[in-house]
């Protein structure tokens, strides 16, 4: 078999390689065998990465037997929860593309064969998909399983519910102690946040565009189906490496268009918006995703309710099918003719599915709400796009019309809450949190919780062009509004006392101010440096709006 990671006999490549790898236990048997990337991004800083070690070993072990080597490559590793205190919360986006840089110097420095990737937290399955696309060689990824968590007061807690009720605590309506004992239930284990949030939605998606392997998303972090789905996907790489099969043959804009349908399906998070459209752009794929969320919007309902969206654990909707059965229940809408990396089409891999539990993932007649549950907003407030999440079978009032108060920081607008500044009938506009403004993409989040803390959920509404959590929203919140303030949107010209109208049902967010007015200010702007130096600058520097999916790119 040829292969881009064997040279010449004899040459200065060949005979240095040897020496490196010999000294390393491989033997010249070995060396002329398919050469796998495991790409590992482990880290002592998160309990979400805690097992991937022992998840290398394993896939290494699999790679041998199926007949080739496995090299395990380490990357960068964000959490959210623990990388977000630094640089305004910018290095958690930035790490998405840092890591997909690491892994192409790499992978494509050393010229091997293909990747198993080890997929955990947040941004970790969208940047192996994103290096997959960019270096087009036989890829895996591996979605490594979500953590157990425990009990309340009797009542269950996860990550998630800890963030909410740090917002509360803030007010003053949860105490300390509570909060404390919370923080000490909410996680029992390894592996990514319980709910349907950014890591277990994207888990689904790479399972949903065909990247891993049918069935093995989402799973519990170290049980049986995990570790089988390691051993699987290590073989399957070896066969991909031997078939040339490769990540451009899957991502097509059918798939993408799939993986759309799967997300709303699921009431998934809305980062998976821009992240599949930072795939789209790696993979040089002619898709705007955006306008595939627009167009589905009203064909594809929710069939599923995850905490926070609704009354089922991941656990039940693991048990009742996971992303396998989401698509069986999709299929008569999906693009059954898209290849995955099994080699087989979507229609063939669905034909013996079943759904286990059919109240757990519904049918598309019988859904568990009929409003889409990611909406797409645009407007003169958001002339690209906004985005708004919205909870299966959503009860809370669609429109909203109010004054802006404006805030440059979430720390700022934490302050004015307290201060009273933020009341009933306000816009709280947070801007600067975008990827240029943050730089890196700050979390907006904990304004939105402490005024649920407050009370004030549904008397005040959000707009902002930073990151939200991809699990939890509270009232009408407008995220990653686009262009972002820093870039020139019209967000940086709003001024407190400016009306702004939403309606999430018209899929609209306005600035109810005279263009004249407007144009006064867009001539008296001035844009201000904050001196951010290292990686966040080159970032700010190389990164596109989000509606480009916020990729890296040189001037």
């Amino acid at each position: 078999m040829e292969l881009r990671s064997n040279f010449e006999r004899g040459s200065s490549r060949w005979a240095t390689r040897r020496a490196q790898w010999r000294a390393l236990g491989l033997s010249d048997e070995d060396m002329e065998k398919p050469k796998i990337a495991v790409v590992n991004s482990s880290s002592d800083l998160a309990i979400c990465y805690s097992h991937l070690d022992q998840v290398a070993r394993w896939a290494k072990e699999a790679i041998r037997a199926a007949g080739g080597v496995g090299f395990e490559v380490r990357t960068t590793a964000p959490s959210d929860f623990i990388h977000s205190a630094g640089g305004r919360g910018g290095y958690i986006l930035a790490s998405r593309d840092l890591m997909v840089n690491d892994i192409e110097a790499a992978v494509e420095g050393a010229l091997l064969d293909g990747m198993l990737c080890l997929a955990s937290c947040d941004k970790t399955a969208p940047a192996h998909l994103m290096a997959a696309g960019r270096l087009d060689i036989p890829t895996v990824v591996v979605p490594c399983g979500y953590q157990p968590c425990g009990t309340f007061r009797g009542e269950h807690c996860d990550i998630e519910d800890v963030f909410l009720a740090a917002g509360h605590v803030a007010q003053g309506r949860l105490g300390i102690d509570e909060l404390t004992e919370m923080s000490e239930q909410a996680v029992r284990g390894p592996g990514v946040c319980a709910g349907m949030g950014t890591a277990n939605s994207m888990h689904i998606v790479c399972e949903a565009l065909g990247m891993a392997l049918p069935g093995t998303t989402p799973v519990a972090a170290n049980s049986p189906k995990m570790w089988q789905a390691v051993e699987d996907a290590g073989y399957r790489v070896v066969e991909m490496v031997r078939e040339g099969l490769k990540p451009r043959d899957v991502l097509t804009p059918a798939a993408f268009a799939n993986a759309v349908m799967v997300v709303l399906a699921i009431s998934g998070s809305i980062n998976c918006v821009k992240h599949l459209q930072a795939v789209a752009a790696e993979a040089e794929s002619d898709v705007d995703v955006c306008r595939l969320f627009e167009r589905y919007a009203d064909e594809v309902p929710p069939l599923s309710a995850v905490r926070p969206n609704g009354p089922h654990s991941i656990e039940q909707f693991e048990a009742a099918g996971g992303a396998a059965a989401v698509l069986k229940q999709l299929e008569p809408l999906l693009h059954r003719e898209t290849v995955t990396i099994t080699g087989r089409t979507l229609g063939e891999t669905l034909a013996g599915v079943a759904v286990a539990e059919p109240d757990v993932i519904r049918p598309l007649g019988d859904p568990m709400g009929r409003q889409p549950t990611v909406v797409v907003v645009r407007g003169s407030l958001a002339p690209a796009t906004g985005i708004v999440k919205l909870a299966v079978a959503e009860k809370r009032r669609l429109s909203f019309e109010g004054t802006a108060v404006v805030y440059e920081s979430p720390e700022d607008a934490l302050a004015g809450l307290r201060n009273g500044e933020v009341r009933e009938g306000h816009v709280l506009v947070l801007r600067g949190q975008g990827p240029k403004g943050s730089p890196g993409m700050g979390m907006a989040s904990r304004p939105v919780f402490a005024l649920d803390g407050a009370g004030l959920t549904g008397k005040v509404a959000v707009v902002t062009d930073g990151q939200l959590s991809g699990l939890v929203n509270k009232g009408i919140v407008v995220g990653e509004v686009s262009p972002e303030a820093a870039d020139g949107g019209p967000l940086a010209l709003v001024e407190n006392g400016d009306r702004i109208a939403i309606d999430v049902a018209a899929r609209t967010v306005d600035l109810v101010v005279p263009e004249e007015v407007l144009a006064e200010r867009r001539a008296g702007s001035v844009r201000a440096q904050d001196g951010t130096r290292g990686w966040l600058a080159l970032y700010r520097s190389a990164v596109r709006p989000l509606q480009e999916g916020a990729v890296l790119r040189a001037r």
